[in-house]
C-alpha cells in the first residue's frame, strides 16, 4: 500500500480508525470522513502524530452531494484514489412490530445508499488504477438477527450491491472485497438506535470479549492486500453464516438463543 491512496469513510473511531492508522503505516495516503468535525479532527491529529499522510474530510454518507465533494477532496489532496473502504455504518436494536419506519430508512441511508454514493464517485479512479472497491459489511448481511431488521437488511443490500460490483468488474482489474467482522469491540452499539430513533447510549453486549478493531483492521489489510473477495472473521460468525447456508431451521433457533442473552433484549 505503499503512496496509495486510501479513501475511508467513517474514519474517525472504531474499525474505519484502524484501518487508517493500519493502511497509513503501511505507506498510505490516507483520507478519513466523519459527521462530527470535532471527532474528526481529533482522530487526523492523533494519526498524524504518529506519522501517518492523513487528511479528515467533514461528510455525512447519506448525502449523496457529500460524497461527490469527498471524491473530489482526494483528486484535491493526492491527485487519484486506489481504494475506498466504505466503512461509515449504524445499528439499530428494536422490534420491527415497534419500531418506527424512519429509523430503518435512516439505516439504509447510511448503511447502503451511503456506499452506492461514495462508489459512484471514487469509482473511476478506483477502476483506472485496477484498485480496490471494500465494503464492510456484517454477518448481519448473512444471517438477519432478530431486533436488527433495519441493519441486516441494509447489510444484505450492501452484500447483493458488491456483488454485482465484483461481477461487473471481473474483467476490468477492479478488485470487491465484501468484509465482514462479526462481534467486534466499537462504538457501534453505543449509538445505535432505538425504536424512536435515540440513541442506545451503552452496549448490551460484553465489549471486551470481542475482536478488538485493530484486529479487524489487520484482518481487512491482508483481505485488500491479497485481493480477496470475502472475508468473514470470527469463529462465531463463520458459524452462523455456515449454518444460515446449510441447516436453516437450527440457525434460526440458536440465533434466537443468542441475541435473547443480551442485556434488556427485545426479545426473550
Amino acid at each position: 500500500m505503499k503512496d496509495k491512496v486510501i479513501v475511508i469513510t467513517g474514519g474517525s473511531s472504531g474499525i474505519g480508525r484502524a484501518l487508517a492508522e493500519k493502511f497509513g503505516r503501511e505507506g498510505g495516503r490516507i483520507l478519513i470522513t466523519g459527521r462530527n468535525a470535532a471527532e474528526l479532527d481529533t482522530a487526523v491529529t492523533e494519526l498524524q502524530q504518529k506519522g501517518i499522510t492523513v487528511a479528515g474530510f467533514r461528510a455525512d454518507v447519506s448525502q449523496e452531494e457529500d460524497n461527490k465533494k469527498m471524491a473530489e477532496e482526494a483528486i484535491r489532496l493526492y491527485g487519484t484514489i486506489d481504494v475506498l473502504i466504505n466503512n461509515a455504518g449504524i445499528s439499530m436494536r428494536a422490534l420491527f412490530s415497534e419500531v418506527d419506519l424512519d429509523v430503518i430508512k435512516k439505516v439504509m441511508d447510511i448503511n447502503f445508499f451511503g456506499v452506492l454514493y461514495a462508489t459512484k464517485y471514487c469509482l473511476p479512479y478506483i477502476q483506472q488504477n485496477k484498485g480496490s472497491v471494500v465494503g464492510i459489511s456484517s454477518i448481519a448481511g448473512f444471517r438477519g438477527l432478530p431486533g436488527r431488521a433495519g441493519y441486516s437488511a441494509s447489510k444484505f443490500a450492501l452484500n447483493g450491491f458488491l456483488e454485482v460490483l465484483r461481477t461487473e468488474h471481473l474483467k476490468t482489474g477492479v478488485h470487491v472485497l465484501t468484509a465482514c467482522p462479526g462481534f467486534t469491540a466499537t462504538n457501534i452499539r453505543k449509538r445505535s438506535l432505538t425504536k424512536s430513533g435515540a440513541q442506545q447510549g451503552e452496549s448490551p453486549r460484553a465489549e471486551e470479549k470481542m475482536m478488538t478493531a485493530e484486529e479487524c483492521a489487520d484482518h481487512i489489510y491482508r483481505a485488500v492486500v491479497k485481493r480477496n473477495n470475502f472475508l468473514i472473521l470470527t469463529t462465531q460468525g463463520k458459524l452462523a453464516v455456515w449454518l444460515n447456508k446449510w441447516w436453516p431451521s437450527l440457525a434460526d433457533q440458536m440465533v434466537y438463543k443468542v441475541m435473547a442473552k443480551e442485556q434488556n433484549a427485545p426479545i426473550g
